[in-house]
This record gives structure tokens, sequence and C-alpha cells, in this order.
């Protein structure tokens, strides 16, 4: 006798968790890969902001098809708001771009290792953004596997860091220019995360839709930034795609994807999953490396790899279970 069909509820949980690891493995893959790729193919006379506006139009043009492809183009002509827009993808995209500005000021103002050291923290801020916007509880061994992954990423860090150069400057300097923009540059993250997570899970807004709309808001508020900024006058001195060759568009495209590939892996498994995702692609970073580049991983990047599988491990074996209340 054959046994029972599972219910269908537990047929769409099945098929959520391997859309989830699908998009989680391909967004590991590209944010792996994408230094390397860049590296080889964006000269160094490429202006950023045209590489950036170039970047956000492809996500655009990406968004676009594949809701086309998926039906939900149309749906979206006859429901979209302004209103709605602007509340769901207005202020995080308004957040991530303060968040980039406080992240450029602190990168000037600091040595590699305490930039990066100090960037992790965002992981730590967008669980506890998670708890009080979304009630997303963590189990106690949650917990402990968020505290692994941060030691991976602090280790991780510290490899990436140890042949760069140290920050110049006083101490004064350092505090208020390099140490706190980073730490708010790493809670704006954390709450910009999460504020995503909540307009695609409870609002139910596309995270196709929110792409198409945090691509255009951040945009135009680069485009503003080029009234006064150097990339701006460069631009306007040499033309947009100064720079360019046809193999520039490799990076640009693939960066795109990743973008699309962020607001799909937040949407279905929030944001304390991409941290976990982007610390492991970090280890893929470093064994595409050793691969074309020949470059020996460091000790503390072997010393991260146990730490990371460990971790992801243990935070999807033991979730935070919602006690029943006796009757």
């Amino acid at each position: 006798m054959a046994p029972p069909a599972p219910p269908k509820s537990s047929q769409g949980q099945v098929m959520n968790n391997a859309r989830i690891h699908f998009f989680s493995i391909l967004l590991a893959l590209q944010y792996g890969a994408q230094p390397l790729i860049s590296k080889r193919f964006i000269r160094r006379e490429v202006i950023v902001t045209s590489s950036v506006l170039t970047c956000e139009l492809a996500k655009v043009i990406c968004a676009v098809f594949f809701m086309a492809k998926d039906g939900s183009l149309r749906k979206l002509y006859k429901e979209w708001t302004l209103v709605g827009a602007l509340t769901a993808s207005g202020l995080p995209a308004a957040i991530y771009a303060l968040q980039n500005s406080l992240l450029q000021i602190s990168y000037k103002n600091l040595d590699s290792l305490t930039f990066s050291m100090l960037n992790q923290t965002k992981i730590f801020f967008t669980a506890l953004f998670a708890y009080f916007i979304l009630r997303q509880k963590q189990s106690i061994e949650q917990i402990g596997a968020l505290f692994l992954l941060i030691v991976a990423a602090v280790l991780l860090s510290v490899g990436e860091g140890s042949t760069k150069g140290s920050a110049i400057g006083n101490a004064d300097q350092i505090l208020f220019y390099g140490i706190i923009p980073v730490l708010v540059a790493s809670v704006l993250s954390g709450l910009a995360s999460s504020l995503c997570q909540w307009a695609s899970q409870v609002k139910k807004h596309s995270s196709y839709l929110m792409t198409i709309e945090m691509s255009i808001v951040g945009s135009l508020c680069l485009l503003a930034s080029t009234l006064k900024s150097p990339d701006g006058e460069a631009m306007r001195q040499h033309g947009f795609f100064y720079g360019w060759t046809p193999l520039t568009l490799i990076p640009v495209i693939f960066n795109a994807l990743g973008g699309i590939l962020v607001g799909l892996v937040t949407s279905h498994a929030g944001g304390v999953r991409k941290g976990f995702v982007i610390v492991s692609a970090l280890l893929i970073t470093a064994l595409l490396q050793f691969i074309f580049d020949g470059k020996t991983p460091s000790l503390y990047c072997l010393l991260a790899l146990p730490l990371v599988v460990t971790s992801i491990s243990i935070y999807q074996k033991y979730p935070y279970q919602v006690k029943k209340k006796e009757s």
C-alpha cells in the first residue's frame, strides 16, 4: 500500500525551503565571484558612479522581465500607488543611501581590518530589528549560531585586512569619522533589511517591485550627488562611459542579478539568512582566488570555514519553536 501523500501545506513548505536554498546558493556564488569578475573586466579609468547607475538600470530591466514572465506586471499596472511605493521602498532606499555615504566616510578614516570587523556587526543589528519589527524570535541555539557567524566574519576580516595599511589620523578623527560612522551604518543596514522583509512578508510587496522602486530612488539620490561630486565632474568632462569596454557590461549585469537575488533571499528567508549567505560568500571568494590566481587561503580563512558551516547547520536545525499554551 502506497504511503499517503503529504499535506499541501507540508508540500508548500518543502517547495519554499528548496527555493530558499536555491536562491541562497546563487547569491553566495554571485557575491563570492563578483570581486574577481570586477577586477578583470572593469578598468581603473571607469567612473564608479557610471557603473553603479548602469547596474541599477540593469536591475530594473531584469526585474521588469521577471515580472512580465510570471504575469505580475499587468497586476502591478492596476494596483501600484505612489504612496504604497514610498511606504514600502522609499524609506529603505533612503536608509541604504545614507548607509553607503557613512561607509565611504568611515573607509577613508579606518584601516581595512578595523573597518571590516566593525562592519560585521550589521548581522547582529539585522537580527535585533527583525525581532522588534517582525517579532521574529531566535532560539538559544540560533543566537549561538549568530555568535559563531560573527566570529567567523571577524576571522575573515583579519585575513583580508592583515596585509593592508593602517588609518592615518588622530584618535578623535578615527572615533568620530571612522568608528562611529561604520557602527551607525551597521544599525541602518539592519533596519533597512528588516523593513524590506516587513514590506515583502507583511505588506506582500513583490521583491521584484521593491527592486525596481529602490533602484529608481537610489539612482535619483546618486544623480543628485553628481552635481557636486568628483564623479559628476569626471562624467561632464570625459563622458558617462569613459573607460568602458564591452567586457565592462559583464560584472555590471552580474552585479544587477545579485541585487535581484538579494531581494528574493530577503523576502523568502529574511535579512538574517542573507547575513549567513554573504559571510559564506567570502569563503567562496577565497576559493576562487586560489583556483584562478593561485592565492593560498590564509590561516584565518581556514579557521573560519568550520565555524561558518557549523553556524549555518545549527541555525537551520534549531529554529525557534512557538510554545503552545495549555488549555
